[in-house]
């Protein structure tokens, strides 16, 4: 399986992890039930909730270790 990284869609995201739903919102990002939202990249969604760079590199390592679970 390919790995999850800040330019996978999180509509991919979704699909790829049984968790991710409950792991973004954990997160911060409530908009995942947004259709637009759904064709944005992981990183583009946490860009615009005011995640910075090292933030984001932690959610796509929580992301995929729980993928590999």
């Amino acid at each position: 399986m390919k790995e999850i990284n800040k330019k996978t869609k999180l509509n991919e995201i979704l699909e790829k992890n049984e968790n991710a739903a409950e792991i973004l919102f954990e997160s911060g990002l409530s908009c995942i039930g947004c259709p637009m939202a759904m064709q944005e990249t992981l990183e583009e969604g946490c860009l615009a909730h005011g995640m910075d760079d090292k933030e984001i590199g932690e959610l796509v390592g929580r992301l995929n270790k729980d993928t590999r679970s």
